[in-house]
């Protein structure tokens, strides 16, 4: 594929929470001919995904908070999404096992790395990875609600899974790695697949 892109030039267009910069190039079309485009691309690092599933109650931890880019007439900005956050100096799974810690306020036993996708690549560098994740009410550590000092105000919301799914159906969840990990985990109760940690390792309480 690299003998079919020729780089002319890069040029960075601002430099602050992310870089943007934009990029002139050469790309050879299947049929031979070379065409010269130009893009603007964002990067502003890699993240990492997760919303935890109570088997035991069937409910899911989500966050609600502002994001300027979705605030219009339309929408108000306050997005109900899954628990994230960039990587920053750590590793994916140190990453999410992070934020559930800040934005939750829930200390993850156990966790699973699913797959990792580019979230918007016409126009972003950003790759997130994605995980499932278990907690029970022992695994509670704080009240969560973010970083004060990074400028988060995040709301925590516990939900039904069948709860979640309406909130999709009628439009109040739009964010797209919110319904991928949704789908995940309703697919995942359909086949019946669980942690294959017992579940006194998971922090969740059983009958006894």
């Amino acid at each position: 594929m690299k003998d079919r892109i020729r780089i002319k030039s890069e040029t960075i267009l601002s430099k602050g929470w992310g870089t943007l910069k934009k990029a002139v190039f050469d790309f050879r079309r299947r049929d031979g001919e070379w065409l010269t485009q130009t893009r603007e691309i964002f990067d502003h690092g890699d993240g990492a995904a997760v919303i935890p599933h109570d088997p035991v109650r069937d409910t899911v931890l989500l966050v609600r908070q502002f994001r300027f880019a979705a605030y219009s007439p339309e929408c108000d900005g306050m997005l109900i999404e899954a628990c994230a956050g960039l990587l920053d100096a750590d590793d994916p799974e140190g990453a999410v096992r992070r934020e559930a810690e800040e934005e939750l306020g829930v200390r993850l036993a156990y966790i699973q790395r699913l797959y990792t996708a580019f979230m918007s690549p016409g126009s972003m560098t950003e790759k997130l990875h994605f995980f499932s994740a278990r907690y029970g009410l022992a695994d509670r550590i704080s009240s969560g609600g973010g970083v004060a000092t990074e400028g988060e105000d995040i709301e925590v919301l516990e939900m039904t899974l069948s709860e979640a799914f309406a909130a999709v159906a009628d439009g109040r969840i739009v964010d797209a790695k919110t319904i991928m990990l949704l789908q995940h985990i309703r697919l995942q109760s359909r086949a019946g697949a669980g942690s294959q940690e017992p579940l006194h390792r998971l922090n969740i309480p059983v009958d006894r």
